[in-house]
């Protein structure tokens, strides 16, 4: 496919480009939540971070460039999503991911969970039941407990070899429990599982067959490795399209969290009208001035930096893997396909779950995302967050290993 040849092509070429990613950057005291929010979650402040899903990367320079041509016109009123972003976004789909888009299908979301926590209050009610997929994001559970609908588990299954759907299961768990929706992880956050075409198709067609509308995170969806392919669920079938809303953003791609810029992709006319009239109640359908610069910025000009970096975070997954493999006795992981957040498996150390925090906390002095956030299938995982220099991850790594006494 073009997408992947292209992918390829500038992966050969980022050797020239590591530097980029090999330096270092002082985030200390800049307010992050990453470095600065530590001691609110793990009781500790002076630790390594590999929690909070954010790249300790600098932008791409295109986008800063973006950015500054923005700060430079000076004013900054109320902007709209104008049509320059919502075909930025389709063509991005249909370039990076085979999905042709019509412009028109792009709403504005104010990030990712935001916007499916709007489609949540547009199409359900309080008390009705929405299945997720635990081990899940952990704001898949806040985002409908927070809001009085009822948390539906439908476990991932392992086929010995990785995570897989259980549609029997979600047969069972659709009839029984009478749900209409159904929130999808894709690629799934925190396994590291790229969803094939088939796989997700199988789980459409159930979901189809129950009259259930899909709310499918894809916000990690360019962060996938040369032996994955991702495929968004509602460029398969125009049924699956019009029983879904697909939620995209730059953010993890390009680093841009903090901007509150994404996007919702609704072709269903009712169901984009519906989402669409939630944010009018609510008075937040305008999006951030800055964040819509540097998503234009992101989507038409920094596609080689996005392939380059996934390079780069590809040689850091390679090192995560042989270093549990060779240097954690007891401890495996998956060989994970998309994203740069990693799903690690410690319970072959014998350690429970609180005993395992406090060593990685405590011994090791590095601050890894507690399994059990993600469900209670989590317990005796954590989940690593790969994306920074190749020096700090080798540190962080040799201080999990003093953690377990390796």
């Amino acid at each position: 496919m073009v997408q992947d040849d292209r992918r390829q092509r500038n992966a050969r070429e980022s050797d020239t480009f590591d530097e980029f990613f090999d330096i270092p950057v002082e985030r200390t005291g800049t307010h992050c939540m990453k470095w600065d929010g530590m001691e609110s979650v793990f009781g500790e402040a002076e630790l390594l971070p590999f929690w909070v899903a954010d790249m300790d990367f600098r932008v791409a320079p295109e986008i800063l460039q973006a950015m500054r041509e923005q700060l430079d016109h000076a004013v900054f009123g109320y902007p709209l999503y104008h049509d320059g972003v919502k075909e930025a976004v389709a063509r991005w789909q249909t370039e990076r991911h085979g999905w042709k888009v019509d412009p028109s299908w792009v709403c504005h979301a104010p990030g990712v969970v935001p916007g499916m926590t709007f489609a949540i209050l547009a199409l359900t009610q309080p008390g009705d039941p929405i299945v997720i997929q635990p081990p899940v994001y952990p704001p898949f559970f806040a985002m409908i407990r927070d809001n009085g609908r009822v948390v539906v588990e439908n476990p991932l299954a392992y086929d010995g070899k990785r995570c897989v759907f259980d549609l029997e299961n979600l047969e069972n768990v659709l009839a029984s429990s009478g749900a209409k929706l159904l929130v999808l992880s894709s690629p799934h956050n925190p396994v590291g599982r790229v969803w094939t075409c088939d796989e997700l198709a199988a789980l459409a067609r159930t979901c189809a067959a129950h009259g259930v509308t899909i709310l499918s995170d894809e916000i990690h969806q360019d962060i996938v490795y040369r032996d994955a392919h991702h495929v968004p669920i509602a460029s398969i079938d125009p049924e699956f399209a019009a029983r879904s809303i697909t939620f995209v953003a730059p953010s993890k791609t390009f680093n841009l969290a903090g901007l509150q810029t994404s996007a919702a992709i609704i072709s269903n006319p009712a169901l984009r009208e519906t989402y669409q009239a939630m944010l009018h109640a609510v008075h937040i359908e305008r999006p951030n001035q800055m964040g819509l610069a540097a998503m234009l910025a992101a989507y038409t000009r920094a596609g080689a930096w996005a392939d380059r970096l996934v390079a780069y975070l590809e040689r850091s997954r390679a090192h995560v893997e042989e270093f549990v493999s060779t240097k954690l006795e007891g401890v495996r992981m998956d060989h994970p396909e998309g994203m740069y957040v990693y799903w690690i498996d410690f319970r072959g150390t014998g350690l429970s779950p609180e005993e395992l925090q406090e060593r990685l906390v405590h011994k090791g002095r590095v601050a890894l995302n507690d399994g059990r956030t993600f469900g209670a299938q989590g317990a005796g995982f954590a989940r690593l967050n790969a994306g920074c220099p190749h020096s700090q991850l080798e540190e962080g790594l040799a201080r999990i290993a003093q953690a377990l006494g390796a």
